[in-house]
């Protein structure tokens, strides 16, 4: 499992209402309901990923949140989480909207470009990177946002969010003394708790 998603169990209480979007195979959604025996349902686009989510018997709606969350009511989930997803979607900052809208916290995982070894490559080589972390070419990756941890803080402030937790993992997937020192310099992944 990718260590932002082992991180996310830590910030959710047992039993809670959990929404997981962009929730790809289950992985995360099972891990909760086994181990936090949460009320979970995951919004997946990818009909692979469905399937898989339907085999794990958990409860999944197809949709896409570039199209909004207006299917569900203000309120209705005590977590939402979006891990890997934000920099995927068209208006990435009206699907956090909708986030707190209908969870009364949050948790986003996004890969941060800003890390040092991205930085090295475009500075030495001139071209966007392609490693195992991120296994794309700019021409074919899914990733259309390019975030870094300091644009999504100015982002929070800028909208009234408040950061309730943070951290960064690193690329042995683990929090590291860097990391929470200069996490826009050494997170390769971040990872937010956020609240209205």
């Amino acid at each position: 499992m990718r260590f932002d998603l082992e991180v996310i169990p830590h910030w959710i209480k047992p039993g809670s209402r959990v929404l997981d979007l962009g929730c790809g195979d289950g992985e995360l959604l099972q891990k909760l309901q086994n181990d936090k025996q949460v009320n979970g349902l995951g919004i997946e686009i990818d009909e692979e990923q469905i399937t898989a989510c339907i085999g794990k018997g958990l409860n999944i709606v197809e949709q896409d949140l570039n199209k909004g969350l207006a299917n569900f009511q203000d309120d209705s989930f005590d977590i939402v989480v979006m891990a890997h997803a934000l920099q995927t979607l068209h208006d990435p900052h009206v699907v956090i909207d909708e986030m707190l809208r209908v969870g009364k916290e949050c948790i986003v995982t996004f890969p941060n470009f800003a890390h040092w070894s991205c930085r090295l490559h475009l500075n030495t080589k001139g071209r966007m990177p392609v490693s195992k972390f991120m296994p794309y070419s700019w021409y074919d990756t899914p990733n259309i946002h390019f975030c870094t941890v300091k644009d999504f803080e100015v982002l929070c402030a800028e909208n009234a969010i408040k950061v309730l937790s943070s951290t960064v993992v690193s690329h042995d997937s683990s929090e590291s003394f860097l990391g929470a020192l200069l996490p826009n310099l050494f997170g390769v992944t971040a990872v937010y708790h956020i609240s209205r």
